[in-house]
Formats: C-alpha cells, structure tokens, sequence
C-alpha cells in the first residue's frame, strides 16, 4: 500500500515539476532557466528535479513533449466534426487557440528555441494527430467525402506539416497578419481531397 502511495506521491511531484518548467522555460526561456529555479517553482528542494530529470537537457525536453501534447490534445478533439471543411477548419482554430495557454509551445512555434525547433516534428502527439488524421481521411474515403485516389497516410501527414507551418507563421508574425490565409489553407485541403460530386 505504502508503495502506491509513494508511485502516486512520485507521480504529482513528477507532474509539479513539469508544470513550472513549462511555465519557467516558456517564460524565460532555456538559457534563462535553471532546474534550481523550477524545483523552487514546484515548491521542492533546488536539487529534487533530478530524482526525475538526469539534468536541465532532459527537463526541457519533457517540458516540450507535455506542453506541445497538451495543444494537440485539443486539435484531436476537432477530428469529429461532421464534414472534411469543419474538422480542418476546427483544427486550425483550436490549435492556434491552444497554442495561447501553453506557453512553452508557443515559444518553440514561435522560433525562440532555435536549437530544438526541429524537433517539433518529432513530438509524439504529433504523431497521433497524424495517424488520426489519416484514420479520418481514411473514413470519409468509405462514405465517398474524400478522394479515393489519395493516400490517407500521405495527406494526413501533408495536413498536419501545413497546419504546423500556419501556426508557426501565426506565432511569430501575429494571428491578424497570417489569419486571413487561414481560409485558403481550408480552400487548399478541400482542392486536395474532397471528392467531386
């Protein structure tokens, strides 16, 4: 029992410690930020960090992991809309409003971590944003709303690099400067796969 009680009290120190260094590194920044400031953040001792975190490296890049899932968490939500041109508008809107409470995120669309930008793509919800959007596509090819000649996998993935690509140009240029092509990414994605009727 006290086990249990020990992987649970493990597990919200874990998720504290999570919590303020996405709120630290998404406010100050990586270079900024040290996992003494983070563990004083979550209410622990300067050192405490490293019982989850061999060191700053590995801290930042579970921040990133967390606060970038948190985002696409919401964007998955949208997949359910009832037509191709709802989910992919609601996709877009709820990520770029997504992106807004998590600080850590927009930091990293917004290109003020150069050093790990790239590795944005290989954020493991991106990856299930992607095979979701791909089962989706892959739906609506049964019920004849998209192409059958496209490859679901493909253009899932299309999909998801574009609406990245949109939400780091709405970052750092500013949502009234990107926003009005938001329309033309949609008449894009519609070009590319809805069926003729």
């Amino acid at each position: 029992m006290s086990n249990s009680r020990s992987a649970t009290k493990g597990a919200q120190t874990r998720r504290a410690i999570l919590d303020a260094a996405i709120d630290r590194f998404g406010r100050d920044g990586y270079r900024a930020t040290s996992v003494a400031d983070i563990a004083r953040d979550a209410g622990l001792s300067g050192t405490a960090a490293y019982a989850y975190f061999p060191n700053k490296e590995a801290l930042f890049l579970a921040a990133i992991d967390e606060d970038a899932a948190g985002v696409i968490d919401e964007g998955l939500g949208t997949l359910h809309g009832e037509t191709v041109e709802d989910w992919q508008r609601e996709l877009v809107f709820t990520l770029l409003d997504a992106v807004e409470r998590h600080p850590l995120a927009r930091r990293l669309l917004g290109g003020l971590e150069p050093e790990v930008t790239a590795r944005v793509l290989g954020i493991p919800a991106l990856e299930e944003l992607r095979k979701a959007t791909a089962a989706r596509l892959a739906a609506e090819q049964l019920t004849g709303t998209v192409r059958h000649d496209i490859d679901p996998v493909a253009v899932g993935n299309g999909i998801v690099a574009i609406v990245l690509s949109l939400l780091m140009s709405m970052v750092q240029l500013g949502p009234e400067t990107a926003l009005p092509y938001s329309e033309d990414v949609a008449a894009v994605f519609a070009a590319a796969i809805e069926a003729s009727t």
